[in-house]
């Protein structure tokens, strides 16, 4: 998959397409181009295209009667009536609005432009930006064991979280079905009680943002916000700093946009947190906890032989690291029940020496003799390993990107990034429940080299092929003009861990049938959540 012009960070696409008026004049020349690439590595610094505010094509005002996913339904936590428009208290709190905006400083407006892509995007992008900057796998110490990080002390070394795949999975999931229950709750009193936004009562309130009919009690921004922080200081509890300042900022910059007097953010703020923290209430009864039980990798290395299994996985690592999260296949999934589990699992692979196994093993060989370019830039740009925001974090990106891009409401986002990342997580579940019922080995315990990053676990099923066709199934089914392009890239996605040499090519045909299935879970609950989409 090639990387579209527009998708370039915005220095870069600003170097290379000037304008003058209307014409856009290209740099057409060698010279040009050495021009321009000696300007890039002058300042590194890369500049973020920057993301317009927009008003939504359908408010979904019905959305307050959507299913929840942890919630009963949207009247289980209850918001209490706002004061009248008529009321002085109102009134009040409309002077306090139109004085705040008045006066703005240059830092507050780009507060307000930022948070104006939408806060459930931006609060799945600072998750995304917080996997990458814990993805980062323990070293060994000098008696020559891996400490575990202790998520008591989150910032010693090594840091808690290590936010490796599964984890990612995870956190994007507990976070987006916060938002959705959140807002769902939200958009119920909001249409039950039917306070308008301020500058709809009062002409004098300047707004910064795209105003819409949307009644503006409870705040949705600061439901999303409140319902974010609630999950993320405990997925990320060595964050919490620069978590509150992110809430702050969230809520501040609804008030500094004319958008929300300030009974409409604490309203939302209370609601966020409400919900938040019965959402977190599941995840601590999911089965993380015992996700890294170490004791269990040998028990299933013997069952997977019984199976017949002649040769399992050993790590390649030295000194010898521990499996990674070898009873993650145990956590709770969002969209089906455990025992569906075993129902879908696919079936068992080729046994090392057969002849299927020596047609995979030469595909690799072949490969790693006479790797071409393409192959080689594909392994690298879907490798997401340690430093990245993992495969999930990949796909929740496309995610947000094109309900961006279709112009969804903030609800309607938010269903569609807890749909994806449900749909995510529940693959990683059912791929490492696979990878430890089979135990199969990966390339390199027969001598093949990988420059993108030796995973630490068994090879069958591919998780970056799971993962991958799951975001894409259910992506294609809510954006259906965009299904083909998705498959494709959930197909080089996979053919990616071929590439690199990570995976034999049976590990990611099937983990590609086993997450299109994950994925069809997904669709099937969103076909009857009553939003009719």
């Amino acid at each position: 998959m090639k990387t579209p012009f527009f998708n370039l960070p915005k220095k870069l696409n600003n170097v290379a397409t000037a304008k003058t008026g209307n014409a856009p004049m290209r740099l057409r020349t060698g010279w040009g181009i050495l021009f321009l690439f000696f300007l890039l590595g002058c300042d590194k610094t890369i500049v973020e295209p920057t993301l317009e505010a927009y008003a939504p094509t359908n408010l979904d005002e019905k959305a307050g009667t959507w299913k929840t996913y942890v919630l009963t339904n949207a009247n289980e936590i209850a918001v209490t009536a706002p004061n009248a428009t008529s009321s002085p208290e109102y009134r009040a709190e409309l002077t306090t609005l139109k004085n705040t905006v008045s006066a703005l400083t240059p830092e507050q407006r780009k507060s307000v432009e930022y948070w104006g892509a939408g806060s459930t995007f931006r609060w799945n992008e600072i998750t995304r930006e917080l996997a990458a900057r814990y993805n980062v796998p323990p070293a060994s110490n000098a008696d020559g064991k891996y400490p575990v990080p202790d998520a008591t002390n989150p910032l010693a070394d090594p840091k808690f979280p290590f936010a490796n795949p599964p984890y990612t999975a995870r956190a994007l999931a507990y976070l987006s079905v916060a938002q959705y229950d959140a807002l769902v709750t939200a958009w119920n009193y909001k249409y039950k009680y039917n306070r308008p936004a301020p500058s709809k009562t009062d002409n004098g309130v300047a707004t910064l943002l795209p105003v819409t009919t949307l009644p503006a009690y409870p705040s949705e921004d600061a439901v999303v916000a409140a319902a974010s922080y609630t999950i993320l200081v405990r997925m990320f509890p060595g964050e919490v700093p620069f978590l509150e300042a992110k809430l702050t900022e969230c809520k501040n910059a609804r008030y500094w946009a004319g958008m929300n007097v300030e009974s409409d953010v604490t309203a939302g703020e209370a609601l966020g947190r409400a919900v938040g923290a019965k959402v977190m209430a599941r995840a601590a009864t999911d089965g993380m906890g015992a996700a890294n039980n170490q004791t269990l990798v040998a028990g299933f290395a013997e069952a997977a032989k019984t199976r017949g299994i002649k040769e399992t996985w050993v790590s390649q690592e030295i000194p010898l690291r521990p499996p990674m999260l070898p009873n993650y296949g145990a956590v709770l999934p969002w969209n089906f029940a455990k025992s569906v589990l075993p129902t879908i699992r696919p079936v068992m692979p080729w046994v090392v020496g057969s002849a299927e196994w020596q047609k995979d093993f030469a595909e690799l060989e072949t490969i790693n003799k006479n790797q071409t370019r393409q192959q080689a830039r594909i392994a690298s740009y879907w490798s997401d390993g340690a430093g990245s925001y993992t495969p999930p974090g990949h796909w929740l990106r496309e995610a947000g990107n094109l309900s961006r891009r279709y112009k969804l409401s903030e609800v309607c986002t938010a269903r569609a990034l807890a749909l994806v990342s449900t749909a995510v997580m529940d693959a990683g579940i059912a791929c490492w429940e696979t990878k430890y019922f089979y135990m199969t080995p990966r390339p390199q315990q027969f001598g093949l080299k990988t420059s993108i990053g030796l995973p630490n676990f068994p090879s069958y099923t591919s998780g970056h092929s799971t993962f991958s066709a799951a975001a894409a199934t259910v992506l294609g089914s809510i954006f259906p003009d965009e299904a083909t392009r998705l498959t494709a890239a959930a197909k080089e996605a996979s053919d990616s861990r071929v590439f690199g040499l990570i995976h034999f090519r049976v590990d990611c045909d099937l983990g590609l049938v086993h997450g299109k299935k994950i994925g069809e879970f997904a669709i099937a609950r969103a076909k009857a959540d009553g939003s009719g989409l």
